[in-house]
């Protein structure tokens, strides 16, 4: 047997038994593994190597910085305000609870960069709403759930620095400007948030769904009067990256030279988390809640929060350091590459490697482990890199939270829906299948995307 499949057999049986069995958390599964990796491989003498590896990347940092920025939208209730405007707009639509669970929840899971706090957080306005209209408690579950998990692969979330630097390691003269990687994903992203809206229509005329109520719908003046200020954060975060992809090789380049305008583009994302931060305090309605002691305590207390998601990616590039020494992802390329299966056959078979893989290994660590070849592989039968890299987050971090045992988005939906384990599984699957169907006529090229 190939030594990489016995390595990624060994990593796999770690996170299955202390996650699913000992039932201890998946940052603890990764770190465990690669320890028991170190053990096996003898490389405990290279450890300080992969931790510096880690370590070293500044996309550890945009990580940080967003996670933070997530923790004041919520205790800041910034979002509320959003979701309420949003639900003003379009809960006067048949089904219009479900659209705007599936509006806010991508808009907000986007921001707040984490997928079961943004079911919880948005959930516990938006299921009551669906419910209340009609839908059955388990599709109300599933469309929060699939809705939610759109953040990870929405610009600003954190889980797509990961695949940036998965291409710029591979493509590194292709000059490739954070803002033209940004516009891609939010080409990719418009799909999948319209195979959602289809999808609850569907649904909506299955279960003869009604609007909402009047006495249930927020006044769009009065949310308006108090939320639009939470509205321009999306326009605080974005515009610099579309200002970066129209004027970098106009503007900038002739103001900062072309090294310059390299820098202004690499240098966004650890600036603009702050930037957004920073107005968030301003905008706040209880100043009582930004003064530095209580910031302070906030993110003391939301260490909780911010330790999982990092302890993750650190881990997961402490394993795909490792990995790259022992050429586990060249043996695994070459493997698949080896299987002749053609584009179509190739492109199906990596989505459903990265679907199985995602019910086990965080969809971070999967970018960070297995995305530089993922990347090559499909670039090798014909696929455009630029678009594989853009997919990443989408075919590891949304199907790792969509799909059962680790579909941890599910289940916080389940908890705020109330309804039964079995209806929803059945439902889900067919929200899962809409995800792979579509993510492989993506990948094949066969759907129009923004800034390719």
């Amino acid at each position: 047997m190939p030594s990489c499949l016995i390595y990624l057999g060994i990593m796999l049986a770690v996170i299955i038994v202390w996650f699913m069995v000992v039932k201890r958390p998946v940052y603890e599964a990764v770190l465990l593994s690669f320890l028991v990796l170190l053990t096996v491989t003898g490389t405990w003498g290279n450890v300080w190597g992969y931790i510096n590896d880690a370590l070293s990347t500044s996309l550890l940092y945009s990580m940080v910085a967003f996670v933070s920025m997530s923790i004041l939208l919520t205790k800041t209730k910034i979002i509320d305000s959003c979701i309420a405007v949003i639900l003003s707009l379009v809960g006067r639509l048949t089904g219009g609870a479900g659209y705007a669970a599936v509006v806010a929840s991508s808009f907000m899971g986007a921001l707040s960069g984490s997928g079961p706090g943004n079911v919880m957080a948005t959930g516990s306005i938006t299921i009551p709403a669906m419910k209340k209209s009609g839908f059955p408690a388990e599709l109300a579950a599933n469309i929060e759930s699939n809705s939610s998990y759109m953040g990870n692969m929405i610009p600003p979330s954190s889980n797509i620095v990961a695949a940036l630097g998965a291409f710029t390691a591979l493509y590194p003269n292709l000059n490739i400007t954070t803002g033209q990687f940004w516009i891609v994903l939010w080409g990719i992203a418009i799909w999948f948030v319209v195979q959602r809206i289809v999808m609850v229509f569907g649904f909506c005329k299955y279960y003869k769904v009604k609007p909402m109520s009047k006495e249930d719908l927020p006044d769009l003046k009065e949310t308006l009067k108090k939320g639009w200020q939470g509205l321009l954060i999306p326009v605080i975060i974005l515009l610099p990256f579309i200002l970066d992809y129209l004027f970098k090789d106009t503007f900038f380049t002739e103001r900062l030279g072309a090294d310059g305008a390299k820098g202004l583009s690499s240098s966004i994302l650890l600036f603009i988390g702050g930037l957004a931060s920073i107005y968030t305090c301003l905008i706040a309605k209880d100043k009582k809640v930004v003064k530095i002691n209580n910031i302070a305590k906030m993110f003391a207390d939301g260490v909780k929060t911010i330790a999982p998601s990092i302890g993750v990616c650190v881990f997961g590039y402490m394993v795909g350091s490792l990995f790259s020494e022992l050429n586990v992802s060249e043996e695994m390329g070459a493997i698949i590459t080896a299987w002749n299966f053609g584009k179509l056959g190739t492109v199906v078979a990596v989505c459903l490697i990265t679907c199985f893989m995602g019910m086990i290994i965080p969809g971070s660590s999967l970018v960070v482990i297995f995305g530089p070849m993922f990347i090559t592989v499909l670039a090798n039968v014909g696929c455009e890199p630029l678009l594989v890299a853009a997919m990443l987050p989408c075919i590891c971090g949304v199907m790792c939270g969509i799909t059962p045992p680790l579909g941890l988005g599910m289940y916080a939906g389940m908890t705020l829906a109330e309804s039964d384990f079995s209806k929803t599984f059945k439902n889900n699957m067919f929200w899962v299948a809409a995800q792979f169907i579509l993510e492989v006529v993506v990948l094949m090229g066969w759907l129009p995307i923004l800034g390719l």
